[in-house]
């Protein structure tokens, strides 16, 4: 199965789940906690102050080597925002990928999707955990901040 053909399946429309696609297009299910979408909209709200010259998108869709992943928020300049904006999954990477921990998430299988990110095009990669930590990463390895918003936040606070 395509992401295409995903999207355009009205059984999959309307699930609580967060879905993607492995590498032999089988569909991954994933069911998020209310947190989850917390911090990515927290998280989107941060890149519109620290990025405003780029677009925030929500549960991104884009093409990896290992199918379709999909970022629980991610930033794109408007140059490359202006390239995928239009397709079903995004054909490069936005700037910066974010997963957000879910519980049944191991961190082995977030840090893995920093390869599959990095190599579709996005320059930085950021893990927030469950308790709203964020790690920030690039090609060279682990960053103690991101270098794309110096000044962002290391931690998300639930309120």
């Amino acid at each position: 199965m395509t992401w295409k053909e995903l999207c355009l399946d009205r059984r999959f429309w309307d699930l609580p789940f967060k879905i993607e696609l492995n590498g032999q297009g089988q569909i991954i299910m994933s069911p998020t906690h209310n947190y989850h979408g917390y911090f990515a909209f927290r998280i989107g709200e941060l890149f519109r102050k620290h990025l405003p010259q780029g677009e925030v998108i929500v549960e991104c869709a884009v093409e990896t080597s290992d199918g379709t992943k999909e970022a629980a928020v991610a930033w794109a300049s408007r140059r490359r925002w202006a390239k995928i904006c239009d397709e079903y999954s995004a054909s490069i990477a936005p700037e910066i990928c974010v997963e957000v921990m879910s519980l049944h998430n191991r961190r082995a299988e977030l840090v893995s999707k920093k390869d599959l990110y990095l190599k579709a095009g996005a320059r930085e990669y950021w893990i927030c955990d469950k308790d709203g930590r964020l790690e920030f990463f690039d090609a060279s390895g682990q960053l103690s901040r991101s270098k794309f918003a110096p000044k962002f936040q290391t931690q998300i606070k639930k309120k």
